[in-house]
Parts: structure tokens; C-alpha cells; sequence
């Protein structure tokens, strides 16, 4: 048994990937800030793990302006795709620059073991989906981007996910035009960005009946939050949770440490914390000791 790398290996993932969303029901990516929290995601039974860029750097403790870098990025999507038998799904937010930098993107993306790549697009640097002041690029440059993206891949399944932010700024008709524009370049799976309401996703999945579309249910945005049943009756073959495990966290952890600081104990808290014998469970923590004491690395000389 080997602890340290996955059961499944990064082509049958990709393959995984590409057969969900070619199945029945809608495909089910939170987002992982952590390999940890990945496992988690993997054993609540979902299809699969979003690693979002706004994730990666707002655990650096920076804003999602496009200060992090490929090698981030890269770094923590290979961290999380090791720990879970899920294919993972990695925000790789405009491609780290031009469409040769694009190329890069997939390559080391690819070798970090993950089953995709989504780029979009804003002009670099990029910024939050959900906020005003977002510009895209033309629809020529992000093909251009698109095409260095699937030229550089090695295995075909290696997914790209094209996400456009123009339905927010140069309206729905844009990012539909957009869309098409996009799958004939290449792209796998289509995410258009900040719809707002149950209707804005029924019209873009009739106007764009025949590419696997993906679904952004973020919390505090401009999206209305639909169920994966409403998602599936509408149509959609994928959806994100991308900041979901990072807010329930960082909202306890947050809460939990303003009433230390009050009460001078952590005694309060105990019976809502994940109890030490579940995180070993997570760890995997009993293989390791077996592993540990049938390995015999040391005979002293006679």
C-alpha cells in the first residue's frame, strides 16, 4: 500500500471527470483550501474537488487581484490532488499572463497531477468574479488563450474550462456569442460567470444547448444560490462551492478565537471541534503506525 500518493492515477481521474459530465446527475466540486479538506470532500461522497484561485490566495492572506503565481497555484493543487482519489479541478484564474504563459499553465498543471485547468477572460491581472470593475479581454485574445491551453497539454483528457466574465459587462448576448467562440477553440466545459437568477442560467443553457456548461454557487455574490436538483433540471453538468469549506472554516475559527481571548479557555469549544480520533481517521494515522513498525531500515553489523 503506498500512504503518500493516490489509488487512482492522474489519467483515470481525468478520465473520471469526463465521464460525469458526459452522465447523470450534475457533477459536485467544492472547493479545498487544504489536502485535509480534500479528503473530506472525498468522503461526503461528492464527484470531484474545485481548487479556486480566490481560495489559494486569501489563504496566503491576499486579495484575489492576481497577486499569486503559477508556482503557487501549482504547488498547492499538487499538495491536494495527492491526498483524494477525486479528480480536481484547478483555478488557474487568466493563465498567468499571454497565451505562451497559458501554455506553461497547463503543462505544470498537468504534472501536478490534477484533472483540469479553468482560465477566463478578464485582462490580467484579473479580479473577483462578484465585483464591479471587471474588463475582459477580446473574444480573439481569450482564443488564442484557449488554443496555447489545449495545444499544450500531452494527455486529451486533461480538461479546460473556459469561464467568461462578460455577461456582467458587455451583457448576456456577449457572453453567449462568447461561449460558442470558446467550445470551437477548444474549451471542454463552458462557466459563465455572476449570472444572477434561475432564469439567467435557463437562457444561457438554451442558447448554448450542446457544451457541458458549469455552475458558480458562491456565497455573498450577485448568484442566487439553486440546488444541484434545480441545476440538473436546468440543465447544467457541473457546479463549484469555491470559498464554502474556506467561510464555514475561517467563520468558527474566527468566532472560536474572540471567546478564548474572552473566557481564557478553549473549554467552550471542545464538543464542536473534530475530535482527535476522526482527524487520525483522516490521516490515515493507524496505517502509518503499521507501516512504521513492519519496516526494518537498520540491522546493526555481527
Amino acid at each position: 500500500m503506498n500512504m503518500f500518493s493516490t489509488a487512482k492515477t492522474p489519467s483515470e481521474r481525468r478520465q473520471a471527470l469526463r465521464a460525469a459530465l458526459a452522465a447523470e446527475p450534475i457533477v459536485r466540486l467544492p472547493g479545498a483550501f487544504s489536502p485535509l479538506v480534500a479528503r473530506s470532500i472525498e468522503e461526503a461522497g461528492f464527484e470531484g474537488v474545485y481548487v479556486s484561485g480566490a481560495v489559494v490566495a486569501a489563504d496566503l492572506a491576499l486579495p484575489d487581484i492576481g497577486l499569486t503565481t503559477l508556482t503557487e497555484v501549482a504547488n498547492r493543487a499538487r499538495q491536494i490532488a495527492r491526498a483524494t482519489d477525486l479528480p480536481v479541478l484547478v483555478d488557474a484564474d487568466t493563465g498567468f499572463g499571454e497565451p505562451i504563459n497559458a501554455a506553461r499553465t497547463v503543462t505544470e498543471l498537468e504534472d501536478a497531477g490534477v484533472a483540469g485547468c479553468q482560465l477566463e477572460d478578464q485582462v490580467n491581472p484579473k479580479r473577483c468574479g462578484h465585483l464591479d470593475g471587471k474588463e475582459v479581454v477580446t473574444t480573439e485574445q481569450m482564443v488564442r488563450r484557449i488554443g496555447a491551453a489545449v495545444s499544450a497539454r500531452r494527455d486529451p483528457d486533461f480538461l479546460i474550462c473556459a469561464r467568461t466574465d462578460a455577461a456582467g459587462i458587455e451583457g448576456m448576448a456577449d457572453a453567449i456569442d462568447r461561449a460558442h467562440e470558446y467550445a470551437a477553440a477548444g474549451a471542454d466545459l463552458i462557466f459563465p460567470e455572476a449570472l444572477h437568477t434561475r432564469e439567467d442560467f435557463e437562457m444561457f443553457r438554451r442558447a448554448v444547448p450542446d457544451v457541458p456548461l458549469l455552475a458558480n454557487m458562491t456565497e455573498f455574490g450577485q448568484t442566487e444560490l439553486l440546488t444541484t436538483r434545480e441545476l440538473e433540471e436546468i440543465g447544467y453538468d457541473a457546479v463549484i462551492y469555491p470559498v464554502t469549506t474556506l467561510r464555514i472554516a475561517m467563520g468558527h475559527v474566527e468566532q472560536a478565537l474572540w471567546e478564548m481571548a474572552d473566557a481564557g479557555t478553549q473549554a467552550g469549544w471542545v464538543d464542536r471541534m473534530q475530535h482527535r480520533s476522526r482527524l487520525y481517521e483522516l490521516v490515515r494515522y493507524a496505517d502509518f503506525n503499521v507501516f512504521d513498525q513492519n519496516l526494518f531500515t537498520y540491522r546493526p553489523k555481527t
